[in-house]
């Protein structure tokens, strides 16, 4: 990753605050020789400060010329003590790159620098070799904090790419769990309506062909043909949304499980290790076939989850309604503890595919987690008389 590339967009504040403490840096630099320049040579002195606004001029494009800047900036430190705040903060901003080929040639100049004009500082009488240790410390100090910075922006913006790519892969799957739902219709449809179809097909065959029915006959093979049509229409509506697992085009499609199918699925869950209980069973047996499957599949799929999730907790099975009202299913299973209860798990394609299915077929479904720490799968489906 390129350094152009994790560099944040300054606000307007952050220019100011760093303009600020361009300029007292190099006001404390600057304090005591500007006095001395002024009485003594002043033409140093208007040298000095228009070094020093050009410095402070160039460090506008820091960002897009950093070693560029950084070098003639710090270069302006030999003669002009009041670029010393651009060239430092020049030198922090290069150092965000965390490149060594340009941090130490720029640092080696930066330090030279400094050492010369102290060395040449008529109102100074530090000695050298208490002064080189500092100037030394500051440079150091100022290309870590550089290098810091950096290190940073690189992390933070690695962060957000991943939370994009991540949110992005999701996406694609859900899109995925629904295009592979959707795509197994077509195979839902012929098991559900080709016996509709197929009666249709034989007695309309028989009023083509048949010239030696009677009145009685004809009238009852056209009902049979209007019942038919009528209840084709009716589940080709209602399966649209009606998935179910495909066992392969090689081997033969095995029944489809429908309301009356839920206890035993209850009972082999049982057999299998879990602790179910079951507060309120509807009668099942005139529940419609289609809508009978996807009560079949929301259960399943909860106890699937459950399963995976909190295997060693307690789960309640709830199946409530009537004709006209809709039928109200509810699977309530306990946290596990150290599950962390401030938000609901993530659905994962199950519960995805099954709130497709439910969607499809008029109905809804919901997921929580309740202030008890109870995982509640609700659906709501829709069950005409």
């Amino acid at each position: 990753m390129q350094a152009v590339d994790y560099q944040p967009q300054l606000r307007w504040w952050s220019h100011v605050w760093r303009y600020a403490v361009v300029l007292l840096i190099s006001g404390l630099s600057w304090f005591e020789l500007s006095g001395w320049q002024w009485d003594h040579k002043r033409w140093w002195f208007w040298t000095d400060l228009a070094l020093g606004l050009l410095g402070l001029v160039l460090v506008h494009w820091r960002r897009a010329f950093p070693v560029q800047v950084a070098v003639i900036t710090n270069a302006l430190s030999f003669v002009s003590w009041s670029a010393s705040g651009p060239a430092t903060l020049a030198l922090v901003s290069m150092s965000t790159r965390r490149r060594w080929r340009e941090i130490i040639p720029v640092g080696s100049l930066a330090l030279a620098a400094s050492i010369t004009a102290e060395s040449v500082n008529p109102v100074s009488d530090d000695v050298l070799a208490f002064t080189i240790p500092f100037i030394m410390a500051v440079i150091a100090v100022s290309v870590g904090w550089g290098m810091y910075i950096g290190s940073r922006r690189e992390l933070l913006a690695t962060l957000r790419e991943r939370a994009i790519t991540a949110e992005a892969e999701q996406a694609a799957r859900v899109a995925q769990a629904r295009t592979a739902e959707r795509g197994r219709i077509a195979r839902e449809m012929h098991d559900v309506l080709a016996h509709r179809i197929s009666l249709v097909t034989m007695h309309a065959g028989a009023l083509t062909f048949r010239e030696d029915l009677t009145a009685e006959e004809m009238r009852a093979t056209a009902a049979v043909i209007q019942e038919s049509s009528h209840q084709a229409l009716v589940e080709l509506r209602d399966v649209l949304g009606i998935l179910r697992d495909d066992p392969g085009d090689s081997s033969p499609e095995r029944p489809q499980p429908s309301a009356v199918d839920v206890p035993a699925l209850l009972d082999e869950a049982r057999a299998s290790g879990m602790r179910i209980e079951t507060e309120e069973l509807v009668a099942l047996e005139g529940i419609p076939e289609t809508i009978g499957r996807t009560l079949y599949r929301v259960v399943q799929e909860s106890l699937t989850n459950a399963r995976k999730h909190a295997p060693n907790t307690l789960v309640t099975v709830s199946v409530t309604g009537s004709p006209y009202a809709g039928l109200l299913i509810v699977v309530t299973n306990l946290l596990e503890v150290g599950t962390n209860g401030a938000a609901a798990p993530e659905s994962g394609l199950g519960l995805i595919g099954l709130a497709e299915r439910t969607a499809l077929v008029g109905g809804r479904l919901e997921h929580r987690i309740t202030p008890g720490r109870e995982f509640v799968v609700k659906a709501w489906l829709p069950w005409p008389a």
